[in-house]
């Protein structure tokens, strides 16, 4: 099995970070545009899509800053991340996705991202 490696995508976001974050880091906020239903216990979070669920454990997270999962069937080191930065220059919302994946998937996985991010600005109003 060939070691996954991480990756990193960058959308501008036209809105205030806290309400990006609530976004990326509640049940509610993620059931708009991650999964069809997701319920949290104890810092760990059940994703459900048509008949699958999946559940990834809260690593670490900073309110309005980042918040890092990880799938309970993943590697130890392997997790996602939402975070959330400031264009130093615009003064623009940026957000960051980093994710792992093989190295001949990264492109099939961003356009997954692309396609679930298109979906996250449509609720955002972007």
């Amino acid at each position: 099995m060939s070691k996954k490696v991480l990756y990193t995508l960058e959308y501008p976001v036209r809105c205030s970070p806290a309400i990006l974050y609530e976004f990326l880091s509640t049940p509610a906020g993620l059931q708009e545009w991650f999964a069809d239903k997701v319920d949290e216990k104890d810092g760990f979070f059940s994703f459900g899509w048509n008949d699958t669920t999946d559940v990834a454990e809260v690593l670490e997270k900073e309110e309005g800053k980042f918040i890092r999962f990880r799938w309970t069937h993943a590697l130890k080191d392997e997790y996602f991340e939402f975070a959330i930065e400031k264009s130093e220059i615009t003064n623009q919302t940026i957000l960051m996705v980093k994710d792992f994946a093989d190295k001949k998937e990264i492109k099939d996985q961003s356009q997954l991202w692309e396609y679930q991010i298109k979906d996250l600005f449509h609720r955002l109003g972007n």
